[in-house]
């Protein structure tokens, strides 16, 4: 038979229920509405994809098209379009067409800059939270 954990505060678990209400109705009040939380966790769903962050990345202050990027990916044309089209419906990239050629473009800065400030984080003496959050995963 498993030996079953106890819940425990040495564990992170309270031992007993009991609810702080001032505390509660101010934490209630500083949370967003579940549709505005659906919106952001579907952002970082796209996000949630190392070549996705590659593509960001690498379209910093240049334009590339498909066949370009598909080489930085590795991955195939239709690979590289599949991870395109998730970045276009975010509106982090968009692209133009030029004879038989795509080439893609960042149109809004904000999510490069927002990936970098999470790797910055996690690459400055951050290895052993990074290290919990793949654990965690």
């Amino acid at each position: 038979m498993a030996k079953r954990k106890t819940q425990s505060a040495m564990n992170g678990v309270c031992e007993e229920r009991r609810v702080d209400h001032k505390a509660l109705k101010r934490a209630k009040s500083l949370v967003s509405p579940a549709e505005s939380l659906n919106v952001a966790a579907d952002a970082f769903k796209v996000l949630g994809h190392p070549a996705r962050l590659k593509v960001l990345e690498a379209l910093d202050g240049q334009e590339l098209c498909v066949c370009d990027l598909s080489e930085i990916l590795g991955l195939s044309m239709s690979g590289t379009s599949q991870q395109l089209r998730e970045l276009r419906r975010l509106g982090a990239i968009n692209y133009r067409a030029s004879g038989k050629f795509a080439y893609y473009r960042l149109v809004d800065k904000f999510w490069l800059e927002f990936v970098r400030a999470v790797l910055k984080r996690l690459n400055s003496g951050r290895a052993t939270q990074a290290e919990g959050i793949m654990q965690a995963i």
